[in-house]
């Protein structure tokens, strides 16, 4: 058997970050994405809204650097439970419970004023000559 699930999406809101008795971070967020195969009755898309939730490394990078309206994709297996609401009505909820979370989006600025800056460029590449035209190559060095 097989339960994998692959969606991309915006956030609807900011994520939820919280922690478990034990200490566990858990993130709580919901995706909206588009439909591309449901459409309305007047040809409108339907958007599908999922609730999504992660746990550990994967719960504070997404409360640290994602927010409201931020395109994400959300990786991991379906999830469904059974609950009773306040009108005693029998309903199931579906899930994902996420094992991966990939940002979509360059890096904001918000993420630069909280001091997250990537390096320009690799510290390998920083050594590198500046063009091919400075590279001496001998024919005898090379294996073809």
């Amino acid at each position: 058997m097989l339960n994998r699930i692959v969606m991309a999406g915006r956030l609807t809101r900011d994520p939820e970050l919280r922690r478990t008795a034990s200490g566990i971070s858990v993130v709580s967020f919901t995706i909206a994405c588009d439909d591309s195969f449901g459409r309305g009755p007047n040809g409108e898309k339907n958007t599908v809204f999922m609730s999504c939730s992660a746990f550990r490394t994967t719960a504070e990078s997404v409360a640290k650097f994602t927010r409201k309206g931020s395109l994400i994709a959300v990786y991991g297996r379906l999830t469904s439970r059974k609950y009773t609401n306040r009108d005693g009505v029998q309903v199931t909820a579906y899930e994902i419970s996420a094992d991966g979370v990939e940002f979509l989006e360059p890096k904001s600025a918000a993420n630069a004023a909280e001091g997250f800056v990537p390096d320009a460029q690799p510290a390998f590449e920083a050594d590198a000559p500046a063009s091919a035209d400075s590279i001496d190559i001998i024919e005898d060095d090379l294996p073809f």
